[in-house]
């Protein structure tokens, strides 16, 4: 398959997994994640409908930025974000979607400020409760969601999470539907008219569509649209 082909059945699989929920496929943002791809590739991927590429990683993210690669695109950071690098992020993307801190909040905050903008964030929930992965706590998240409405120079915009690797399939529906109602619950507890809450995302290429299904808002795709990644340091 050609890559406009592979982004036209994702597309259609969101579509179809929004119609099974009674959902309109228009209330679903395709996200590209363009880790470890070209320039060029980026470029081929908005020329076949992506609307927002989602980098992983700062030094790729900078260096694909310097060649305008995501020009007729959105750009989302989705990756672990270290604070010495929030300096080469903040106001550099539409969306840092991985604010799994009250640490890194702090430092996006004083970025912006200094900068003289508005940071649209979403808080990253390590809904799986693993170690060996970023992201508030469930029990953690109703102050981080607290602290980040005191601040200025961010916007909280909803949600993320990367739920443990499923062993079969529908195994995240579980955690995804806990994600949908922590959403919900945080929408209905915030009167705060700076506050947009709109975002939820969550779902990768083995479970995009029951994401959907849960009610994500952006998944965030990879190798369903790209292939299978090339090892870091391949040539390209």
């Amino acid at each position: 398959m050609t890559l406009q082909e592979r982004v036209e059945a994702v597309r259609a699989n969101i579509a179809a997994a929004a119609r099974e929920a009674g959902r309109e496929a228009g209330e679903i943002t395709l996200v590209a994640a363009t880790k470890v791809q070209t320039s060029e590739t980026i470029r081929q991927a908005i020329a076949a409908g992506i609307t927002v590429c989602g980098e992983n990683r700062v030094q790729e993210m900078t260096a694909h930025l310097a060649d305008n690669a995501y020009e007729g695109a959105a750009l989302h950071f989705i990756g672990h974000l270290q604070t010495n690098k929030v300096k080469f992020v903040v106001g550099r993307v539409d969306l840092i979607e991985s604010v799994g801190s009250l640490h890194l909040l702090e430092a996006i905050q004083a970025q912006a400020a200094k900068a003289g903008v508005v940071q649209d964030i979403l808080l990253e929930v390590n809904v799986g409760g693993e170690e060996s992965k970023s992201g508030v706590a469930v029990s953690e998240l109703p102050e981080l969601v607290e602290r980040s409405l005191q601040l200025d120079h961010v916007r909280l915009r909803g949600l993320m999470a990367i739920p443990p690797a499923a062993r079969e399939p529908g195994e995240n529906r579980p955690f995804f539907a806990q994600m949908h109602q922590l959403f919900v619950d945080i929408k209905g507890n915030i009167d705060d008219n700076k506050a947009v809450l709109d975002c939820l995302s969550m779902g990768m290429s083995g479970d995009y569509m029951d994401a959907v299904r849960e009610g994500a808002t952006l998944v965030r795709v990879g190798t369903a649209l790209f292939g299978p990644r090339p090892p870091m340091g391949t040539p390209r």
